[in-house]
C-alpha cells in the first residue's frame, strides 16, 4: 500500500494548486517543499482570466478577487501617446479583466484552501532521490522519512531535481538582458499618470518598461537593462522612468526590488511513466505579458484533473492527454513572450520604426482582440 497517492514536489502556485485540486476530489497528497516559509515578495503579480475560472473550481477565485484589485485595460505606450489599447472587458468570461495581487497573497489564499481540505505542506525537506517501481515511486528526502506514492510530480522550478533526476531534457535559451523589478510608491501631476485600472507597457527608444498598479497603493514596475542593479533604488526607479516615458510622477519610496535574468526553455516532456511535471520545471518564459505564473496554475488544474481520473480507475493515456494538451500551449506562449521580448530589446535606432508600426497594428480591431485573447488565457480554454 503506497503511504499516498501523489507526492508533489514544491509548494508554490503550482504545488498548492494541484494539491488543493487533488484534495478537493478526495485524492490523497503529500506536498513537500525545501524552503523553511512561503514567498514573502511580490514576485508574479498579474492574474489572468483563465486562471480565475479554473481556480473558480476549487474555490479559490473569490478569495483572490477580495484581495486583489482589477485591471480592464492594457495599454502599449510611446510617452503619453497609445500605440496598442486593449480592453478586456468585452471578453467572453466572468472576469474580463487582470486581477493584480502579489504572490505571497496568492500562496497565502492557495495554502489557507489546502489546510481546509486537510492537507498542509512539509518544509524544509529536500528530495535526495526517488525510485520508480511498476506499482509506484519511491522517494527519500533529508530530514525526513521515505515516501512510497503512486505518481510523484515535479512542481519544483526551473531548477526542477524531479526534472533533472528523470532525465528530461529541458531545451532553450536565456537572453541577453537582464531585469529589473521594482514595486514603488508613485505620485502623478494628473490622476491619469497613476491609474488603478490600467496595466501600461511603455515602449520607447531607451527600453521597455511595464507599469502596473498593485491592491496596496505601489505600483509593479518591470524593465529590461543591461546594468540592472541588485536592489534598485528610488533615484534608479525616477531614473528609468522618466527615460523611458513613463513621466510626470515622482517615485518616491521603493518598497521591494529585485533583478533576475529570463530564460525561455521547455521540457522535453511532461511525463515519464510515473512522474509528471507542471509549472516552472516544466516550462519558463520572459515576464512579457504576465503568463508565467499563470501557465502553471492552469498545469496543475488539468494534471489534477487527469490524475483523479486515473486514481479512480481511468486509463492512464489520460496523462499522456495532459502531456500531449498542456505542452504545445507553453510552446505558444513562449513563442508570445519571445515575440514581446525581442521587440521591447532591438537594437536602439530600429526602436522608433517599431513604434510606428505598432501604432498601426494597434489599429486593427481582430490584432487588438486576439492580443487580448491571448493576454487573457482565454484562447487557451
Amino acid at each position: 500500500m503506497n503511504d499516498t497517492d501523489v507526492l508533489i514536489v514544491g509548494a508554490g502556485p503550482t504545488g498548492l494548486t494541484l494539491a488543493a485540486s487533488l484534495l478537493h476530489d478526495g485524492v490523497r497528497v503529500t506536498l513537500i517543499d525545501r524552503r523553511a516559509e512561503g514567498a514573502t515578495t511580490s514576485r508574479a503579480a498579474a492574474v489572468n482570466a483563465r486562471t480565475l475560472e479554473v481556480l473558480g473550481r476549487i474555490d479559490v477565485t473569490r478569495r483572490l478577487i477580495k484581495e486583489g484589485i482589477t485591471a480592464p485595460r492594457f495599454t502599449i505606450r510611446d510617452g503619453a501617446a497609445v500605440l496598442v489599447p486593449i480592453d478586456f472587458s468585452g471578453l467572453d468570461t466572468e472576469h474580463p479583466y487582470t486581477l493584480l495581487i502579489p504572490q505571497n497573497v496568492t500562496e497565502r489564499l492557495l495554502l489557507e484552501r489546502v489546510r481546509e481540505l486537510g492537507g498542509d505542506v512539509v518544509r524544509d525537506t529536500t528530495l535526495l532521490s526517488f525510485e520508480e517501481g511498476r506499482d509506484g515511486i519511491t522517494a527519500t528526502f533529508d530530514g525526513w522519512d521515505a515516501i512510497r506514492a503512486a505518481y510523484l510530480v515535479g512542481a519544483d522550478g526551473m531548477h526542477s531535481t524531479v526534472r533533472e533526476q528523470a532525465g528530461i531534457g529541458f531545451e532553450g535559451s536565456s537572453y541577453e538582458h537582464a531585469f529589473v523589478l521594482a514595486d514603488a510608491v508613485l505620485h502623478g501631476d494628473e490622476p491619469s499618470d497613476t491609474p488603478t485600472d490600467e496595466v501600461r507597457l511603455f515602449w520607447a527608444s531607451e527600453g521597455l518598461t511595464v507599469v502596473a498598479p498593485l491592491p496596496d497603493g505601489t505600483f509593479r514596475i518591470v524593465a529590461p537593462i543591461d546594468d540592472a542593479p541588485e536592489h534598485p533604488t528610488t533615484r534608479f526607479v525616477q531614473g528609468l522612468l522618466d527615460a523611458r516615458g513613463a513621466g510626470g510622477v515622482t517615485v518616491t519610496d521603493v518598497t521591494w526590488g529585485s533583478r533576475f535574468r529570463v530564460h525561455h526553455r521547455v521540457a522535453d516532456t511532461y511525463r515519464k511513466g510515473r512522474i509528471l511535471l507542471a509549472g516552472d520545471a516544466a516550462h519558463v518564459h520572459s515576464p512579457a505579458g504576465g503568463q508565467g505564473m499563470n501557465l502553471g496554475i492552469q498545469d496543475a488544474v488539468a494534471l489534477g484533473d487527469a490524475l483523479t481520473r486515473v486514481l479512480r480507475g481511468g486509463p492512464e493515456a489520460l496523462l499522456d492527454e495532459y502531456a500531449d494538451a498542456r505542452r504545445p500551449i507553453a510552446q505558444q506562449v513562449i513563442e508570445l513572450t519571445d515575440r514581446l521580448t525581442r521587440l521591447a530589446t532591438l537594437p536602439r535606432p530600429l526602436r522608433p520604426i517599431r513604434n510606428v508600426l505598432l501604432g498601426i497594428l494597434g489599429r486593427i480591431p481582430a490584432a487588438r482582440n486576439g492580443l487580448a485573447a491571448r493576454l487573457s488565457g482565454l484562447v487557451y480554454r
